[in-house]
C-alpha cells in the first residue's frame, strides 16, 4: 500500500504522537503466546485456505471482519470467529434499539460512535501502541482497544449492518473512515473517539501526524478497499514483528501480504531474506530468485544474487544483511 510501510524499519503506519518504538514489546505477548517460532501447522494451513477463499470473492462480497478475525486466529488457533462476528451483530443491534424508528443517516451515524465510543468505551491503545494485539480483532472487541485500522473496522463493520455509507480511506499514517453523504462527505477518525471532520479539514490531521511536513494530496483520501485494508493490517503487524526480531512471526505476516498482492517485489525479497535468517536456506534461494525475476532492474539485484550464491552454496547471509 502506498501509505503503509514497507520494511520492518519502518513506522508502523497507524497514528498521531505514537510513542518512539523501542526494541522490545510494551508487554510480555510472547510469554502468552508460545510458542512463538512455530512453523506452519495443519491449523494455520487451514486458516489461510479459508483465507483465500475470502480472497477469492468479489470486492462488495468479501467479510472484511471475516479476514480479520482469520488473521487473529493464526495467533489463537482456538478463536471461533463466527462467535466474534455475533459481537459485532450484537453491537448494531444494541444502536438499533436505541434509534427506535430513526432511519436518518446521520443520526444512525452519531449513535453507532456514542455506543461504541461513549458507551462502549472503545479507544484508541495510546499507551502500548505497538502492542500487536491492538491489531487482533477479537482483542480489540474484548479489551476495547486498539490502532485506528481495527477500531476503523468495528466501526464500519456495525455501521455498514446498518446499512450507513461508510467506507475506509487510506489516508497516510493514520487510518480514516468517510460518511459519503447526499450532500456533503465526513471524515471520521477512529481513533480520537469517532471524531468527525469535514474533508477540507484533512490537512490539519496531517499535520498532526507529519509535523506540517506534508501537504494533501487527492490520492491521501482514495477509498480503501477490502484487499487494502487487509495490507494494511498485515503490514503493520509485520512492522511490529521485524521491529522485536520476531522472524517466524514477520514471516506469516510477509505471507499473507503475497496472498493478496503475490507480485511484490518488497514483499518477495523480504520473505526470502526471513527464510534465510530461519535456516531455511533452499526456500530462501527459491524465493529470491523470484524476487530477481519480479524485480531484474532493482538497485539491489547484483547484492541479492549473491545472496542466492550463498545459499545455494549452503552458507548463512552476512550478519549485517538485514531486513532494509
Amino acid at each position: 500500500m502506498d501509505d503503509a510501510p514497507q520494511s520492518g524499519n519502518q513506522k508502523v503506519s497507524e497514528g498521531t504522537q505514537r510513542p518512539p518504538r523501542t526494541k522490545r514489546p510494551y508487554f510480555d505477548f510472547y510469554s502468552l503466546n508460545e510458542p512463538s517460532r512455530r512453523p506452519l501447522t495443519t491449523p494455520v494451513l487451514a486458516t489461510r485456505q479459508i483465507l483465500a477463499k475470502e480472497l477469492s470473492r468479489s470486492e462488495p462480497e468479501m467479510d472484511l471482519a471475516r479476514m480479520f478475525l482469520l488473521v487473529a486466529k493464526e495467533e489463537y488457533p482456538q478463536l471461533c470467529v463466527d462467535l466474534y462476528l455475533a459481537r459485532l451483530d450484537q453491537l448494531a443491534e444494541e444502536v438499533k434499539d436505541r434509534l427506535a424508528d430513526e432511519t436518518a443517516d446521520l443520526i444512525v451515524l452519531g449513535e453507532v460512535v456514542d455506543t461504541l465510543y461513549r458507551r462502549r468505551k472503545f479507544d484508541g491503545n495510546r499507551k502500548a501502541y505497538y502492542d500487536p494485539r491492538n491489531s487482533f480483532l477479537n482483542d480489540v472487541l474484548d479489551r476495547g482497544m486498539g490502532i485506528p485500522l481495527t477500531l476503523g473496522v468495528v466501526l464500519l463493520e456495525v455501521g455498514w449492518r446498518l446499512g450507513l455509507p461508510l467506507e475506509g480511506v487510506s489516508f497516510p499514517g493514520h487510518f480514516l473512515l468517510r460518511y459519503r453523504g447526499d450532500t456533503a462527505n465526513l471524515l471520521l477518525d477512529p481513533f480520537d473517539s469517532g471524531k468527525i471532520r469535514y474533508e477540507d479539514e484533512a490537512q490539519d490531521l496531517l499535520d498532526r501526524v507529519y509535523g506540517g511536513m506534508v501537504r494533501l494530496q487527492d490520492h491521501f483520501l482514495r477509498t480503501a478497499t477490502r484487499r487494502d485494508m487487509l495490507v494494511r493490517l498485515l503490514t503493520n503487524l509485520k512492522g511490529v514483528y521485524v521491529n522485536v526480531g520476531d522472524d517466524p512471526r514477520a514471516l506469516a505476516a510477509v505471507e499473507r501480504i503475497l496472498m493478496v498482492t503475490p507480485t511484490s517485489s518488497i514483499e518477495n525479497r523480504l520473505r526470502g531474506v526471513l527464510l534465510a535468517r530461519l535456516g531455511r536456506k533452499d526456500e530462501a534461494a527459491e524465493q529470491l530468485e523470484r524476487y530477481l525475476r519480479l524485480a531484474p532492474s532493482a538497485a539491489d539485484s547484483q547484492r541479492v544474487a549473491g545472496f542466492v550464491e550463498d545459499l545455494r552454496a549452503g552458507r548463512d547471509l552476512p550478519e549485517d544483511q538485514g531486513i532494509d
